[in-house]
């Protein structure tokens, strides 16, 4: 498979080209590099990361319902390996086990995906017992090994019933459904947790999913339907926020999970850091920007033109309803940006063939990404709580003959990436957090089990789990509050 269909990759949406663009952010102040301190802010929150289709398998079990996923699979040619997530992980059984791993990294926090079609088998309607029994019994194993649930309510496994009924995000009446789950998730879940991601990455779940047909439900639509989707995306989420804020505890804290278009200076000039802070809210103009400003910038509606969404001011004000945090998912730089004497400010260097990458093509090597996109989102959008919801690598995995795994290609980028992550949190870049992805190979969406972003090393035969080298990294990583371990 080429790496233009990928996990991370998404649409470009008016971001694709320069053309027309203009920006108005205050100019960056050039800064030298300050020296990393000893090592992460007390309190920085550790954690991993799965989601409910990936590990659980089950699909029949317990009165879940069918997700798009489950239908989808099923297309000949749609997955590389053949495989599907009937039984991935078996986590929706072997949970105890795998909570141990977790507790065995030295791990504070999990963030986990609550399976909608497993508490609302047709997305509304009655709800499901045994689906909200397996959550209950999930987090409180997990706050009983002194872990924090964080729980994301939506990683792409949408009700096929919501699908087949109003074509899935193509309809507001799903974002109102979403909504009432969100309501139900918090009424019965925010006792014992704290802290709610709403969508996870609807710049991939999107495009791939309705733009291109690479990911379910699999239909490719034109454009002006494909930024629509994403305006119901994020109607979606702004619903699920004023949800939780109505139906859960006091002090639940909630806020989006997004796969940002990660934008970089080429070269860190005063010029190019401002080129590259005009990229980054661009770039994701038509998601991230309206839920934290409340708006869609001039640029982003005059590069759409008559394919813009369409949208009410009722509309926008429930989409930026306040967040308690804002949870990026970082993984390679998507642009390189430089200065611009043209309309936008900046323009996106092409990426050569030769840029050091993981076993996945699009996972490029880019670890001053984490310094820079956190930096940068924080200014632009005025947060004083990021967490890096989602950061990791793939790698060969290769089990030598003594049954282990010496990841050190893993090890390189996650050194690496958390140096700068912590030169970051070392000049006042409001990081919280950082949830690693993956707890354990899972099953990776279009590329079924061919390709393992877990610390430890899953044979889907056996389901037996064998830590691999980096597990150790990490745990030393945590055990230390530091990176370069």
């Amino acid at each position: 498979m080429s790496d233009k269909v990928s996990r991370r990759r998404f649409a470009k949406l008016a971001g694709l080209s320069a053309a027309g663009l203009t920006g108005s952010l205050d100019a960056a102040e050039a800064r030298p590099a300050a020296a990393p301190r000893a090592g992460f802010p007390a309190g920085f929150v550790w954690g991993t990361a799965t989601s409910s289709y990936q590990v659980e398998g089950a699909v029949n079990e317990d009165g879940r319902g069918a997700s798009i996923w489950d239908k989808f699979v099923r297309i000949p040619g749609k997955i590389e390996d053949g495989t599907t997530g009937d039984r991935a992980n078996e986590h929706y059984r072997r949970y105890k086990e795998d909570i141990g791993l977790i507790k065995e990294l030295g791990c504070k926090a999990y963030r986990f995906s609550v399976a909608w079609p497993r508490l609302f088998p047709d997305g509304d309607g009655r709800p499901n017992p045994k689906g909200l029994d397996f959550y209950n019994r999930l987090i409180d194993e997990l706050l009983k090994n002194g872990i924090e649930p964080w729980l994301t309510l939506y990683h792409w496994d949408l009700p096929q019933s919501l699908e087949d009924r109003f074509g899935g995000w193509r309809s507001t009446e799903t974002c109102k459904i979403f909504g009432d789950y969100a309501a139900y998730v918090a009424e019965h879940l925010t006792d014992r947790v704290r802290n709610v991601f709403t969508l996870n990455e609807s710049g991939r779940f999107v495009y791939f999913g309705y733009g291109i047909g690479i990911d379910a439900p699999g239909v490719k639509l034109p454009q002006a339907e494909v930024n629509q989707i994403r305006h119901n995306s994020a109607l979606a989420h702004g619903l699920a926020v004023q949800a939780v804020r109505a139906h859960g505890r006091r002090g639940t804290r909630v806020g989006p999970a997004e796969n940002i278009d990660a934008c970089a200076p080429a070269i860190d000039t005063p010029e190019n850091v401002r080129a590259a802070e005009i990229a980054l809210r661009e770039m994701n103009a038509g998601y991230l920007n309206v839920i934290m400003t409340g708006r869609y910038t001039d640029a982003f509606l005059k590069f759409a033109g008559p394919n813009a969404p369409k949208y009410t001011d009722a509309e926008l004000k429930i989409i930026s309803s306040p967040v308690d945090f804002l949870g990026l998912n970082i993984y390679a730089p998507q642009h390189y940006v430089v200065a611009s004497d043209q309309g936008a400010g900046f323009m996106p260097l092409p990426i050569p063939k030769s840029f050091p990458h993981m076993n996945s093509d699009w996972l490029r090597v880019g670890p001053e990404t984490i310094y820079w996109v956190p930096k940068l989102a924080a200014k632009i959008w005025k947060t004083d709580a990021i967490y890096i919801s989602e950061n990791g690598a793939s790698g060969d995995d290769v089990v030598t003959p003594d049954g282990k795994i010496y990841d050190t290609d893993r090890i390189m980028y996650l050194r690496n990436y958390l140096a700068q992550l912590q030169r970051a949190t070392a000049e006042g870049v409001p990081v919280r957090g950082y949830f690693l992805w993956s707890l354990m190979d899972n099953f990776e969406w279009v590329y079924g089990l061919n390709k393992r972003f877990g610390l430890y090393h899953v044979n889907f035969d056996t389901q037996v789990r064998t830590p691999k080298l980096s597990a150790s990294f990490y745990r030393n990583v945590i055990a230390k509050n530091a990176a370069g371990a």
